[in-house]
């Protein structure tokens, strides 16, 4: 799957079949949906999954636990805007 195919499924009901988890995550919290989004990351129990984790915790204002998952996952805690990190980890992990 593409990026852009990728991006085009978020217009669907639901996330395409046989994505990671951690893509998953990134799909629900594209959608709007949090909660789905980390619950998908928390059970991901991956590189990728803590990367999405970290993520997900600095949209929501809580730099200190993405900080964590940023570790977690052995990358750099980011500070590029939040659209700009989604799609760098969407690209990654397709």
């Amino acid at each position: 799957m593409t990026f852009e195919d990728f991006k085009a499924s978020l217009e669907a009901a639901a996330p395409p079949a046989g994505l990671s988890r951690a893509l998953r995550a990134l799909w629900h919290e594209a959608k709007g949906n949090w909660e789905a989004a980390h619950g998908h990351a928390q059970a991901a129990d991956t590189a990728e999954g803590a990367w999405v984790h970290a993520y997900l915790h600095r949209v929501e204002g809580d730099e200190s636990n993405a900080d964590y998952w940023y570790r977690r996952a052995a990358k750099p805690h980011s500070t590029a805007p939040l659209p700009e990190e989604w799609a760098e980890i969407a690209r990654a992990l397709l």
